[in-house]
């Protein structure tokens, strides 16, 4: 995970062709037959099927299948050319200038040019129940210069900008399509690798390669299959029967599916768990009890006992490795029960204190285990499973949740979704007075710049050390799939699809 970088100039193409293509195994397929033409993914279904108003970070991977962003983001999280070949910056910094491919289409075959990503991004900073304003804020207006040429004009220097339009934020949208937007839930019209024939919400989505994208030559299933994560009873069963031919795993599945012959891809990704926090509900307004609690969690238990050995501890949205990593914020709260003990005193609460940890699913080993560190803490936890259905990022019902932050393709991006006043994660949304300042500076280096890794944890350190929230540890993607299946990559962020094939049955 190296620190992401700007591509500011076009990058060797992905090449292939319809009768011939190698995975990254080496296996060579070819048309004669030994290709299938269909692959089942076993990950879950998307909240709705438009990025404006997606309030789930997970949904990104689901809707990369149907949507292409103006960039993308490489297996190693760098920001590399999508819809847009180049990009240009102005010398300046305040505008940045992205040069279409011609002859974009949208899958409804109507033309995707200059005009059609500016209606799309104005549609992400102005719609009523748009999630991405907020990431889009430093955008002062677009701007179509040509059919091929889309300049965004910034409010201040913001070298972020590539990251940032490489997930949802810069997935382009039909403007035809968002007319209805109740519509465009279910029915997307993007320029991804697929197009969505039908869907079942709760079952599968079943999907077409798009052969208008621009990319086709490397997707090299006619057919695609999503279905929701399978449960750990019957993943081995949906693997064996060809149910799924990729399957995402917790940790608890992996042994069973390893035992079975089923090979499993282990990647060190960005998410992390964490414990969302409302700092404005009593008796999280008090900072010494947040601190109570942070201190009083085991994080190396947590990695041993409930996520099996997997995953490192952290104090920080970012894993070792990651260009906004701190590492001033190693060991931040070190587990000490005793002293967990005595920050509830000096808080008020000599006697304890009594809470309720809301949890997305009530098997969920984790909570299980923070219940009984806090517990031992004085910090009495009763679990409650959240109400199916029910956005917290909205609601905000539950004032202290176990949760995941699915990471952002841009480092500020995350800092804004975490910690920002209008953060989708910031149940509080109260923010420190300093971050603001210290956001704007990290956008302010270019990437490359040798003072941007500096300016960025400076930020996060401000960040953490301020606002409530509690980072456990970090995430490891486990994906399971059958031996016929060639060509998956160790993506660090978004999941794709260019390049695997699967052979016949």
């Amino acid at each position: 995970m190296r620190k992401a970088i700007i591509a500011a100039v076009a990058v060797l193409a992905l090449t292939g062709c319809a009768s011939r293509a190698a995975g990254s195994d080496g296996v060579t397929a070819s048309a004669g037959g030994q290709r299938g033409d269909t692959l089942t993914w076993g990950w879950s279904l998307p909240s709705t099927w438009d990025p404006v108003t997606s309030a789930v970070g997970n949904d990104v991977h689901a809707l990369t299948l149907v949507y292409e962003g103006i960039t993308e983001v490489n297996a190693k999280g760098e920001a590399v050319p999508g819809l847009a070949h180049s990009w240009t910056y102005a010398e300046d910094g305040r505008s940045v200038t992205f040069h279409l491919r011609p002859g974009l289409t949208f899958s409804d075959g109507t033309k995707l040019d200059a005009a059609a990503v500016k209606a799309s991004l104005e549609r992400g900073k102005t719609a009523k129940d748009s999630t991405i304003a907020p990431q889009l804020a430093t955008v002062e207006s677009v701007t179509a210069d040509s059919a091929t040429d889309v300049t965004l004009h910034l409010t201040q220097v913001d070298y972020q900008i590539p990251l940032l339009l490489s997930g949802k934020t810069g997935q382009i949208v039909s403007p035809a399509a968002s007319q209805d937007a109740t519509k465009l839930a279910t029915q997307p019209v993007g320029a991804g690798p697929f197009i969505l024939k039908s869907y079942v919400p709760g079952s599968q989505a079943t999907l077409v390669k798009n052969p208008a994208f621009w990319n086709a030559d490397q997707i090299l299933v006619t057919n695609f299959v999503l279905k929701p994560t399978p449960d750990p009873s019957v993943a081995v069963a949906g693997l064996q029967s060809g149910q799924f031919d990729v399957a995402d795993l917790t940790a608890s599945q992996v042994g069973g599916v390893k035992a079975a012959g089923f090979p499993v891809e282990t990647t060190d990704v960005l998410p992390v768990r964490v414990l969302d926090v409302n700092n404005t509900v009593k008796p999280f307004d008090n900072p010494k009890v947040v601190q109570a609690i942070s201190t009083a969690i085991d994080r190396q238990a947590l990695v041993e006992t409930a996520n099996f050995g997997y995953g490192q501890p952290v104090w920080q949205p970012f894993p070792k490795g990651y260009v906004a990593h701190d590492p001033r914020l190693d060991n931040l709260y070190p587990h000490d029960v005793a002293k967990a003990r005595r920050l509830l005193a000096e808080a008020g609460h000599p006697d304890g204190i009594d809470v309720q940890l809301a949890l997305g699913k009530a098997d969920d080993p984790v909570g299980e285990l923070i219940q009984q560190q806090l517990n031992a803490a004085g910090i009495r936890t009763t679990l409650t499973v959240q109400t199916p259905g029910v956005n917290n990022y909205i609601t905000r019902r539950y004032p202290f949740v176990l949760d995941q932050f699915n990471a952002r393709q841009s480092p500020v991006q995350a800092l804004q979704v975490l910690f920002g006043p209008q953060g989708l994660m910031n149940l509080g949304k109260t923010t420190p007075d300093r971050l603001p300042e210290a956001v704007a500076k990290a956008s302010g280096h270019d990437l490359k710049d040798p003072a941007y890794p500096a300016a960025i944890q400076e930020a996060t350190k401000i960040a953490v050390t301020n606002m409530p929230n509690v980072f456990l540890f970090t995430v490891t993607r486990f994906t399971a799939h059958t031996p016929k299946v060639h060509g998956l990559r160790h993506w660090v962020d978004i999941q794709r699809f260019e390049g695997v094939w699967v052979e016949k049955r």
